[in-house]
């Protein structure tokens, strides 16, 4: 972030198209927003737009107390699910010479339209406006494609027309995608719905993630690209299978049919070490979602040919994703909170849209919680160079 010198001649010039004045976080409604035009960058300035957090808007200080919780409510902005894509941005307390302020500094988006609740905001001088349909298609033109994350690249050889279901694109994800009164203002072109959305290149070639949330056939553009499930009797690869399935369809059909596979195998059991006799599963089914959610979510599509396994034996699951760590994360901090990167942000986009995540980042701590309310033995993780290997042993 900027030093405060600077933060201070950006301030003194008060409120433009690239920076924003709010006295308090009590409507974080309105910060998002802020923070979605910024990351448009509408004006093209190249360079981080910056919203001021106890700064009225004469310029002058509202004398807001800045604390821990108040930064941590202002960063979690960034992965609650309300912002689409994700955003890049800092957040910091800086004492100038009005006092105290929360600062947000948000970097231009490489890959716009951003949304916040399924609406793109833009900044027009000092003033945020909902984007009209020809500023919205002018931000996706903008895209810095060479920038672009490898699941928003262009699948060579597909097309929209033979390898898209586009009667589920149309009925199914774009009502999740963007807001009602958004849809019904902007009568656009199912074509130019697919770009805005990312769902397309801007030569119309279908991309990564629209061939894995809408393609007709992944298996012929992505052959690992499904679920096997396989029931063990016993406790080694080697036992006899009581059960064995191989998951296919769209991502979202995986998840749903692998939910329903969970769903057969818990078991529950009866407690009786208590005053009262209470049943529980072996397996909270929280726990086996979102761990299976994030090995599909964010696996190596890339590189790698092998499905994701879930292997079920007596006393423990396990689950194998392709793909080691990405990014920020690495194999010393995996599984702690706040760490977080995504190498596949916009299959990530597309499922959080279509209610399969709730919001980024904490799937781990979800699963750890529903383990230890139920009684089950703490996770256990083993990440390799191109696997992460995934263990939730058995309620005691």
């Amino acid at each position: 972030m900027l030093s405060n010198q600077e933060l201070e001649k950006i301030l003194n010039r008060g409120e433009s198209d690239h920076v924003e004045f709010t006295e308090s976080v009590k409507d974080l409604d309105k910060l998002q927003k802020a923070i979605c035009a910024f990351a448009n960058d509408l004006p093209n300035h190249k360079s981080p737009g910056f919203v001021f957090i106890g700064i009225m808007d004469d310029g002058s200080s509202a004398d807001l107390t800045i604390d821990d919780e108040l930064l941590q409510k202002l960063g979690g902005l960034r992965s609650d699910g309300k912002i689409l894509p994700f955003p890049r941005m800092e957040v910091d307390k800086r004492v100038l010479n009005l006092g105290e302020v929360a600062v947000i500094q948000v970097e231009p988006s490489d890959n716009p339209p951003v949304k916040a609740d399924g609406r793109c905001w833009i900044r027009v001088g000092p003033r945020r406006a909902q984007a009209s349909a020809e500023e919205e298609r002018w931000l996706t033109e903008k895209r810095r494609w060479g920038n672009m994350p490898y699941d928003m690249q262009g699948v060579i050889g597909a097309s929209v027309e033979s390898d898209l279901g586009m009667r589920q694109f149309e009925h199914e994800y774009l009502p999740t995608a963007i807001s009602p009164e958004v849809l019904q203002e902007n009568d656009r072109k199912l074509e130019a719905q697919l770009q805005a959305l990312r769902m397309t290149t801007h030569d119309g070639t279908p991309t990564v993630t629209a061939i894995l949330i809408l393609g007709k056939d992944l298996l012929n553009w992505f052959p690992g690209a499904y679920i096997q499930f396989v029931r063990y009797a016993g406790n080694e690869v080697t036992d006899p299978i009581l059960d064995q399935k191989e998951i296919h369809g769209t991502l979202p059909e995986q998840l749903h049919k692998l939910e329903q596979i969970l769903k057969a195998n818990i078991r529950n059991a009866l407690n009786t070490s208590g005053d009262r006799h209470i049943e529980k599963p072996d397996y909270p089914l929280d726990a086996l979602r979102e761990l299976t959610r994030n090995a599909i979510i964010h696996r190596n599509y890339e590189n790698s040919n092998t499905p994701v396994k879930v292997h079920w034996f007596a006393d423990k699951v396990e689950i194998i994703s392709p793909g080691s760590v990405y990014g920020a994360v690495t194999r010393d901090n995996f599984g702690q909170q706040g760490t977080t990167a995504y190498r596949n942000p916009t299959i990530a986009e597309a499922m959080k849209n279509m209610g399969y995540m709730q919001r980024f980042g904490i799937g781990i701590a979800t699963a750890r919680k529903a383990l230890e309310q139920n009684g089950n033995p703490p996770l256990e993780f083993d990440v390799q160079d191109t696997f992460i290997f995934t263990k939730i042993k058995k309620q005691q």
